[in-house]
C-alpha cells in the first residue's frame, strides 16, 4: 500500500472534492459497472452520494469519494477497521465494502478534479440522531454502550496508519486550537474558545502522560449510529473515517460532546452515556479526571474546525449547518468546570469522591452562645401553607430566632432548600446551597490574623495560610472586617477554577460542586454536615409491597410535598401535576388541612356512633343532585362506590345479571371489578368476566365500533341487547355507565346515549347507574355531575376521588325506597366510611369549590387549554384528536389520522420527557395512547399555558 499517512499540521486546509452529479454517474457506470441515480449527503471533508439501482429505485449503497489528502493505507485501514468490529459483534450493524458486478465497489478514480479513491459502502437501513432534536435517556445510554462495545472490539486493532495525525485526534487538541485560533475572525468566538481550551489544558495536564492508547472508531456520534425504521435505540455505527491510534477515553469524550448540542442537554443528561461506557469498558482514575476536559477540547476543536472549513469551502452547506451545533457542544461543555464534572462522574459510576476541601485552620469567628440550625427542605414546617413560594420565607425564619435569643442561624450546605424555588421549570433547579448560610444577632468581627480583601462589592475573602473563603452579603465589603448583623451571608470554600462557585446548584450536579467546594460551616465554628446516607425509597417500596401496586414512571421522583397544582420532590424541584384529580381542590388547602386538625382532637370514630358531621355532609351532598336522589350511603372509595351501587341493583331487583359498557373501569372489589372490561386494567378482562355481566359497545364516536355521526346507533344497539335480555328472560338489574367515557381520556358520550338506555333498563325494571367518580364535582366546567349534561337522572350515583381532596371518601346516592332495598342483603356498614373527619373533609371540599369559584375555573380555564391543544393538533400529525369538557380533558395520539392506529409507545416517552420537564403526565385508555388531562380544579392560566407550551416543544423536538 502506497503513501504516507496524513499529517493534519502538514496540511492545515482540507478541501473537500466537488464532482458533479454528471461525473460520478459516469465513473461509477464505467469503473464500477453500474447504472444508478446518486442523491449527494453531506460530509466535513469527503464527498458522499447515496446509490439507487436506476430500475428498482433500491438502495445500493453509500458513495465515498475520499477527501485526496489520506493515503491508500488509511483507507484500508479504515475497511479492516470496520471489518474487524462487525466480526467480533454481531449485533451491531456495520457497513462493509458492497460486491458489485465487477468486484468490491473499490477503487482510484481520474477525475477532473484530481485522483480520488472511491468505494461504495453499504446502505445500512434505519435513521441516524442527525439534528438537535431530544434524546432520551435511553438513547444517551446506548451511545455510551456503542462507544464501548466498538472499544471493546479494536482494543487488539493494529495497523500500519493508525500513527496517522488528525485534527479529531484529542491528543493534538491543543496543537489544533493554537494552529485554528489565530484564524478565526470573530473576536467573541476567539475569546470564548480560548478561555475553555486553556482551563480544559490546564485540568488534563496532570493525567495525559499516563493515559491508556489504543485503537479507535473515535467519531460514535449522533450523525454516525443509525436506528433500524420505527425503533428509538441505535443499532448501527458507520462512518470510519477518523480510525486512529489516541487516548482510550477520548472514544466517550467524543461520543459525549455529540449529544450536548441536543434540545434539553446539559453535561449532567450526559452521564448515562458515561455509565454505560464504563460498565463495558471500564474507565480508570486518570481517565475520569481526563474526561471532560476532553469533552470541552473536542467543542473547541469542532468551533474552529468548522468555522474554518466553512471560510475555506463556503459551499459545504453540511458544515455550515453544523455551526451553531458545535458551538453549542462547547457552550454547554464549558458550562460546568471540569473539576466539578469530575466529581460528578465519579459519583454517577459508584466512585468514592475525591478529597473535598476542608478547613484546618481556627475557626474565624468566636465561639457563638444560641445556634439555631434551619431546615429549608421540602417537609420542612418551615415551607407549610405555600411559604417556600417566597423567596424570603428563610430570612424571616432565620431573624425570628435571631429575635428569640439565637446569636447565629445557619443554613447548612448541601441540604436541598426549597424556599424560593420556581414553580414550573424545564430542567432541573438550583436548589442545592454550595456554601453556609449565615444570619448574626450582632456584627461579629473575623479573627484578627485572616487576610481580608474586597473581591466585588457584596463580597470579600477571607484567607488563613493556604486556606480561603468567600463571604457575600450586603454591606460585608464595607464592615473592616466585621460580619454584619441581621444580613443573609452565604459562605464558601473558594477554589482556584470555580472562584464565583453559584450559591445554588442542581442536584442533578450537587455531589460534583461538592468534591471541589466542600463544606465551610467549620471554618464559622459550626458542625459540618454530613452527606446524607443512601435511602432508596423505590427499592424498599418495591421490597415490601405488592408487585401489583404499581408505581408511576420507572423512575420517579419522590414526592413528598404537594400545594395546590403542584407537586414538590425532595431535591426541591416542583413539578406541575396535570393528571391529579384525588387533590380536586388542591394539594394540600389549608380549609382541608384546618378541617381534619381540628376534628382530629375532638373526634375520629365509626359510622355508627351518632355525631353531626355526617348528617350535615350527607345533607349537602345530596343538596347537589336531583331532589329524588334523597338518600347517602358513604364507603371510602370509588371501587366500594361502584360495588355497593351494583349490589342495590341486585337488592332492589332480585336479579343478578347486570349491563356494562366494554373499555370501562369501575373498581378492584369483586363486583366493580366484575363490570370493569378495560384490558389496559386488566388484559383478560373479557375473558374473564363472570356470566352475569352482559357488555355493549364502548360508545367512543371517535374510535370505537361506530364512528363520527354514527355513533347515534351506540344507543340503539345498548337497547336492542337490553331488549333482548329481558326477552330471554333474564332481564338484567341494571346498568352501570361512566357519564362520561373517562377511562377513554374523557369522550362525551353521544347525545341522548344515556336517556335511551335508562329508558329501556328501568322499561325492564332495572336500576341506571352513573358512576361519577372520575368526573364528577365540578370537573366537566359546564356541569357539576356527569348525568347532566345528558339530560338524565339517575337512579343510583356513585361518586369518590375528589370528593374527598385525597382523604378516602366515597358515597353512594339514590332514592330511599332503592337504599331500603338493601336489607334484603343484610346490613351495611363500612367503618370509616363518613367517619368525623371525612366529613368535616367532604364539607370543606364543597365549600372550596363553591367559595373558590372553582367549577367556573374549570370551564374557563379548561375551554382555553382546550383551545391550546387543539392547536397543537393543527401542528403535529400525532395528535389525533382532543376529548373532553373542563378540566377533563384526553389528548388522543395515533400513527395515523386515517387508521387511527394508537401511538402507545410514544405517548409513553413523551409522558417520561414531560416529567423531565416538569410535568406530570400520564396515559389512559385501553391502547394507552391518550393523555389523560385532569388537574386540581384550581390549575391556574399560567399553569395551563406552560403545560401546553411543553407539550409543543416535545411535540417538535422529539421524546
Amino acid at each position: 500500500m502506497s503513501g504516507t499517512p496524513f499529517d493534519y499540521f502538514a496540511q492545515v486546509e482540507l478541501p473537500t472534492p466537488t464532482l458533479d452529479v454528471a461525473e460520478v454517474l459516469h465513473l461509477v457506470s464505467s469503473r464500477f459497472g453500474l447504472d444508478v441515480e446518486a442523491r449527494s449527503l453531506g460530509s466535513q471533508q469527503d464527498q458522499n452520494f447515496r446509490l439507487f439501482s436506476r430500475d428498482s429505485g433500491h438502495p445500493l449503497g453509500v458513495l465515498k469519494i475520499s477527501n485526496p489528502v489520506f493515503s491508500e493505507a488509511e483507507i484500508d485501514m479504515q475497511d479492516r477497521a470496520a471489518a474487524m468490529v462487525a466480526d467480533h459483534d454481531e449485533t451491531l450493524r456495520i457497513p462493509r465494502i458492497v460486491e458489485g458486478p465487477l468486484g468490491p465497489l473499490s477503487d482510484w478514480w481520474e477525475t477532473s478534479e484530481g485522483r480520488f479513491h472511491a468505494r461504495v459502502i453499504e446502505n445500512i437501513s434505519g435513521s441516524t440522531l442527525m439534528g438537535s432534536d431530544y434524546l432520551s435517556p435511553a438513547v444517551v445510554e446506548r451511545m455510551g454502550e456503542l462507544s464501548a462495545r466498538v472499544s471493546v472490539a479494536l482494543e487488539t486493532f493494529e495497523h500500519v496508519a493508525t500513527s496517522r495525525v488528525l485534527q479529531w485526534d484529542l491528543r493534538y487538541a491543543r496543537r489544533v486550537v493554537e494552529t485554528l485560533l489565530p484564524l478565526e475572525p470573530d473576536a467573541s468566538v476567539r475569546t470564548f474558545v480560548q478561555q475553555s481550551a486553556e482551563r480544559a489544558l490546564r485540568a488534563l495536564e496532570p493525567v495525559q502522560n499516563t493515559l491508556p492508547v489504543q485503537a479507535g472508531h473515535f467519531d460514535i456520534t449522533d450523525d454516525n449510529v443509525l436506528r433500524p425504521v420505527g425503533e428509538r435505540l441505535p443499532d448501527a455505527v458507520i462512518d470510519f473515517g477518523d480510525v486512529s491510534a489516541s487516548w482510550r477515553v477520548g472514544e466517550i469524550a467524543i461520543t459525549v460532546s455529540s449529544l450536548l448540542h441536543h434540545d434539553g442537554a446539559t453535561p449532567a443528561t450526559a452521564l448515562p452515556a458515561v455509565r454505560a461506557f464504563h460498565a463495558l469498558r471500564p474507565l480508570d482514575d486518570d481517565e475520569i479526571a481526563a474526561l471532560w476536559p476532553l469533552v470541552i477540547l473536542r467543542g473547541a476543536v469542532l468551533v474552529l474546525s468548522g468555522r474554518q472549513q466553512v471560510r475555506l469551502d463556503e459551499a459545504n452547506s453540511y458544515a455550515d449547518a453544523a455551526l451553531d451545533r458545535e458551538f453549542r457542544i462547547l457552550s454547554v461543555a464549558a458550562s460546568v468546570p471540569s473539576d466539578v464534572m469530575t466529581g460528578a462522574i465519579r459519583d454517577a459510576l459508584g466512585l468514592e469522591p475525591g478529597s473535598a476541601p476542608s478547613w484546618s485552620a481556627a475557626p474565624l469567628l468566636d465561639s457563638f452562645g444560641r445556634v439555631v440550625a434551619l431546615d429549608g427542605g421540602t417537609v420542612s414546617p418551615l415551607n407549610d401553607d405555600g411559604a417556600w413560594l417566597r423567596a424570603s420565607s428563610i430570612d424571616d425564619a432565620a431573624i425570628a430566632q435571631l429575635d428569640t435569643g439565637a446569636e447565629a442561624v445557619f443554613l447548612p450546605a448541601w441540604s436541598a432548600v426549597l424556599a424560593g424555588a420556581p414553580t414550573r421549570t424545564p430542567s432541573a433547579p438550583a436548589t442545592i446551597p454550595t456554601g453556609t448560610t449565615l444570619w448574626l444577632a450582632s456584627a461579629t468581627p473575623i479573627l484578627a490574623s485572616a487576610q481580608v480583601s474586597r473581591m466585588r462589592p457584596g463580597v470579600i475573602s477571607v484567607t488563613v495560610g493556604d486556606e480561603t473563603l468567600t463571604i457575600s452579603g450586603a454591606g460585608v465589603d464595607r464592615a473592616g472586617g466585621m460580619l454584619p448583623a441581621r444580613t443573609r451571608l452565604c459562605v464558601q470554600h473558594a477554589s482556584g477554577e470555580t472562584p464565583d462557585a453559584p450559591h445554588l446548584v442542581s442536584a442533578d450536579l450537587a455531589a460534583g460542586w461538592r468534591s471541589v467546594l466542600g463544606d465551610p460551616a467549620p471554618a464559622l465554628g459550626l458542625p459540618a454536615g454530613e452527606p446524607s446516607a443512601p435511602d432508596d425509597v423505590l427499592a424498599r417500596r418495591e421490597a415490601v409491597l405488592a408487585e401489583v401496586q404499581e408505581h408511576y414512571y420507572s423512575v420517579p421522583p419522590q414526592i413528598e410535598r404537594g400545594w395546590r397544582e403542584y407537586l414538590v420532590g425532595v431535591d426541591g424541584r416542583v413539578y406541575l401535576d396535570m393528571v391529579n384529580n384525588v387533590a380536586s381542590v388542591g394539594h394540600a388547602h389549608p380549609r382541608v388541612v384546618e378541617a381534619a386538625y381540628r376534628q382530629l382532637r375532638l373526634v375520629n370514630t365509626n359510622s355508627r356512633f351518632n355525631y353531626r358531621a355526617i348528617a350535615d355532609y350527607a345533607e349537602r351532598v345530596a343538596a347537589t343532585l336531583p331532589d329524588e336522589l334523597d338518600t347517602v350511603f358513604f364507603v371510602n372509595s370509588g371501587s366500594e362506590a361502584a360495588d355497593l351501587a351494583i349490589r342495590l341493583a341486585m337488592a332492589t331487583t332480585g336479579r343478578t345479571d347486570m349491563v356494562a359498557m366494554r373499555e370501562a373501569y369501575h373498581g378492584w372489589t369483586f363486583a366493580s371489578d366484575a363490570v370493569s372490561t378495560s384490558v389496559a386494567d386488566n388484559p383478560s378482562a373479557l375473558s374473564t368476566r363472570p356470566q352475569w355481566v352482559r357488555t355493549v359497545a364502548a360508545a367512543n364516536s371517535y374510535r370505537g365500533e361506530l364512528r363520527g355521526a354514527d355513533s347515534s346507533g351506540y344507543g340503539p344497539q345498548a337497547v336492542q341487547l337490553i331488549d333482548e335480555l329481558a326477552a330471554a328472560g333474564t332481564p338484567p338489574a341494571g346498568i352501570i355507565c361512566e357519564t362520561y367515557f373517562g377511562n377513554a381520556g374523557g369522550v362525551a358520550l353521544p347525545d341522548g346515549y344515556l336517556s335511551q338506555v335508562y329508558e329501556a333498563i328501568r322499561r325492564h325494571g332495572g336500576i341506571a347507574i352513573a358512576d361519577e367518580v372520575q368526573v364528577g364535582f365540578g370537573r366537566l366546567g359546564e356541569w357539576f355531575w356527569g348525568f347532566q349534561q345528558q339530560g338524565v337522572v339517575p337512579d343510583v350515583v356513585a361518586v369518590a376521588k375528589s370528593i374527598g381532596a385525597g382523604q378516602p371518601i366515597g358515597a353512594v346516592i339514590t332514592r330511599r325506597e332503592i337504599a331500603d332495598r338493601y336489607r334484603t342483603q343484610g346490613y351495611f356498614f363500612s367503618s370509616t366510611g363518613g367517619s368525623p373527619v371525612s366529613a368535616v373533609i367532604g364539607m370543606a371540599v364543597l365549600d372550596i369549590i363553591r367559595d373558590e369559584g372553582l367549577q367556573e375555573n374549570a370551564r374557563v380555564v379548561g375551554a382555553h387549554l382546550k383551545n391550546r391543544l387543539e392547536a397543537l393538533g393543527r401542528e403535529h400529525d400525532i395528535v389525533g384528536t382532543v376529548h373532553g369538557s373542563g378540566l377533563y380533558l384526553g389528548l388522543e395520539f395515533v400513527r395515523d389520522r386515517e387508521t387511527l392506529e394508537p401511538a402507545t409507545e410514544e405517548t409513553a416517552a413523551i409522558c417520561d420527557r414531560l416529567l423531565e420537564l416538569g410535568v406530570i403526565m400520564q396515559p389512559t385508555g385501553d391502547h394507552q395512547n391518550v393523555l389523560k388531562i385532569k388537574p386540581p380544579l384550581c390549575i391556574t392560566r399560567e399553569s395551563v399555558d406552560y403545560f401546553a407550551d411543553q407539550l409543543s416543544r416535545v411535540l417538535a423536538t422529539g421524546w
